[in-house]
């Protein structure tokens, strides 16, 4: 069942079945961008990863750094007043409804995530400005239908949407991971957008690290080259500068400089 919490009425209860004993990627990316809400073996884990592959904090913090400079462009150069965040995870700061609020107060957002651990810090993401909204969908990205029915009542579907994946689909295999997405862009209509960051099979560190997580036991994390990004945008019109390392992404003056093995793209549906 598809639980709605809103920053409109009362959240739903905290979900339970949170392991404190398994890594868990949410909470490794939150101790990497230097928050709390982790536990030892998450920074475990993390240290493993940062001994193999230093540069990981660093990809944590540029790929919340595109995260803030697409959802500026959305909601201020492309006019989006919709979003659907699909993977959430914990909050942290400049999370999707404060970048795109603070440029139209007015937007509406509906973030979908089916981890525990998320659900239980949802009331901390239902922070709306007053003329907009923010939602909270528990919900499995393997049924994207039913994300996109439950947000249909949340979102004005006859009007564009901006589809977010951020850091997400790494998590599926391929013969997974394309249908889901394409069947997602098919339920959008004409003119929304679609955001997507992941991390990239064009290091051998990084690479290594990434196995050395994926044999410790976590949910596996599946990296891929930059032609497999490209594949998600097929059938749609990418924005500037393309499928691209997220630091060539729009960079502000201030962009933190680093050669990151994470691509990204924004696209159009026509």
């Amino acid at each position: 069942m598809t639980d709605v919490s809103s920053s409109q009425g009362a959240p739903v209860p905290a979900g339970t079945g949170i392991d404190t004993t398994v890594p868990h990627s949410a909470r490794i990316w939150n101790y990497w961008l230097g928050g709390k809400d982790n536990y030892a073996v998450d920074r475990e884990a993390g240290d493993a990863y940062k001994e193999v592959f230093p540069g990981i904090a660093v990809v944590a913090r540029t790929s919340r750094a595109f995260l803030t400079r697409a959802v500026r462009y959305l909601a201020g150069e492309a006019g989006m007043r919709q979003f659907l965040d699909i993977g959430t995870g914990l909050p942290t700061a400049n999370n999707t409804h404060q970048v795109a609020q603070s440029v139209a107060p007015e937007s509406r957002i509906v973030y979908v995530d089916n981890d525990p651990l998320v659900l239980a810090h949802a009331r901390a993401l239902l922070t709306s400005s007053p003329e907009g909204s923010c939602d909270y969908l528990d919900a499995d990205i393997r049924n994207p239908e039913a994300i996109l029915e439950t947000a249909a009542t949340l979102l004005d579907f006859t009007q564009p949407v901006a589809l977010m994946l951020m850091g997400i689909m790494g998590h599926f295999t391929d013969d997974e991971a394309y249908p889901i997405v394409s069947r997602l862009q098919a339920g959008l209509p004409s003119g929304s957008y679609f955001a997507l960051y992941d991390g990239a099979s064009t290091n051998e560190a990084f690479n290594q690290a990434q196995q050395g997580y994926n044999d410790s036991g976590a949910v596996p994390y599946h990296l891929r080259g930059p032609e497999g990004f490209r594949r998600y945008f097929e059938g749609l019109d990418l924005v500037e500068p393309g499928v691209v390392p997220l630091v060539q992404w729009r960079p502000d003056p201030d962009t933190e400089q680093a050669e990151i093995y994470s691509y990204c793209g924004v696209a159009r549906k026509p």
